[in-house]
């Protein structure tokens, strides 16, 4: 059968140059073709896979739960046993305040549940946002996007949004007491890993205490051992009021959600009951599969690792064209001149059977964000392929 017929004639096409590699499955680090071609997956489905691909201690788990059931109820009517274990588990490994969590389906779906709880709660109309950020696609989501091209087709979206520059202190002036939250990512991944300093989180935290505005922080990207640590906020010695997860959170599955303390949590439950629903937020194989990679990833050690690997693709990663490599953990963006370079480095990757990818707000970067389990001779020779990919594009 001619599967790439049938992908552009029936799939909803996102871009006008897919990739159009096919993959019939997926072990590890590698990506499969049907004539068992093998990839390097250095990107892990966008943060999803941090355990690389068909984990055993995920798939047993998924098998067990098939056993049992799928789907049974919307969620949050009839207690689940898959939901209330990760939720408990999370809760176990965050904050104190952070005790409290609602699945969603996805990370935008996340997002949307957090605005809406965080005016709820406070009562207040805005929402607070920056420039270059990435909070999802929906049409609250989108409304928060840092991109004004990503924007402007979709219009009118959400009113009361305002947007401020990232890492600017000077900016937070204008969170006031109309603000009902201010979304953060600690990591700007998509404007090419932007990481935000200490003393810009630390004044965010105080504004935000100050004016009675509710601190979220987007974790889609950064959690679950990406940054060095569990969670990246971590890092920064404070505690938001709202988390938000999404992309590795279910093991491979989708799953997303926010995460807050029983108090703001309680005002979705009344004035109007069911003041968020979902369907399918929360599947048990969903949950089932992120307790079962979260267990493995506890006890694994891998997040203690990431440092020094981090710091041998930052050794290797040295070309005359590379003007800047700059990484968290294991997100990494490589800066080259142009979109247009950034662009033939990648498609020459793929030659050499690496599977990398680019930014939404930084075009001239290539992204490398593996799976946690690479080692440090994959990466060696990850690095040697990406040097000849970028040889051959240039050349």
């Amino acid at each position: 059968m001619d599967h790439r017929h049938l992908f552009f004639r029936h799939l909803a096409q996102t871009s006008p140059s897919p990739l159009q590699l096919e993959f019939e499955r997926a072990e590890g680090l590698y990506l499969i073709t049907p004539s068992g071609e093998k990839y390097l997956d250095l990107i892990s489905g966008i943060a999803v896979s941090y355990l690389g691909h068909a984990h055993p201690g995920v798939m047993e788990a998924l098998r067990q739960q098939m056993d049992k059931h799928l789907h049974l109820m919307v969620y949050g009517e009839l207690i689940q046993q898959p939901q209330v274990m990760l939720a408990a588990m999370l809760a176990q490994l965050l904050p104190s305040s952070l005790e409290q969590v609602y699945f969603t389906n996805s990370g935008s779906e996340a997002v949307e549940g957090a605005m809406k709880l965080a005016k709820k709660f406070t009562g207040r109309p805005e929402v607070a946002c920056f420039h270059k950020a990435y909070h999802g696609s929906t049409q609250g989501a989108l409304s928060l996007i840092g991109s004004d091209a990503m924007r402007q087709p979709f219009l009118p979206l959400l009113p009361g949004i305002k947007r401020l520059e990232f890492n600017s202190s000077d900016a937070l002036h204008y969170i006031d007491i109309s603000t009902a939250c201010v979304i953060v990512e600690p990591v700007q991944a998509e404007a090419g890993v932007r990481v935000a300093t200490k003393e810009f989180i630390s004044a965010l935290r105080a504004r935000c205490t100050d004016t009675g505005a509710l601190l979220v922080f987007d974790e889609a990207q950064t959690a679950f051992g990406r940054t060095g640590k569990l969670f990246a906020f971590e890092q920064y010695g404070v505690t938001p009021d709202i988390l938000i997860l999404a992309k590795g959170l279910g093991g491979g599955l989708p799953l997303g959600a926010f995460i807050a303390s029983e108090e703001i949590m309680q005002v979705l439950s009344d004035n109007p009951p069911l003041g968020h629903i979902t369907t399918f937020g929360g599947h048990p194989l969903s949950c089932a599969a992120g307790a079962a990679a979260l267990t493995v990833l506890l006890d694994s050690g891998l997040t203690d690792s990431v440092a020094a690997k981090e710091k041998c693709f930052r050794q290797l990663l040295s070309h005359r064209v590379i003007q800047e490599v700059r990484s968290a953990g294991l997100l990494i963006a490589v800066e080259f001149d142009s979109a247009q370079t950034c662009r033939k480095v990648i498609q020459a990757c793929i030659g050499q059977g690496i599977l990398t990818d680019w930014f939404l707000f930084a075009e001239n970067c290539m992204r490398i964000a593996p799976p946690l389990i690479i080692d440090e001779e994959k990466i060696a020779d990850a690095s040697r392929r990406m040097i000849r990919a970028i040889e051959k594009a240039v050349s």
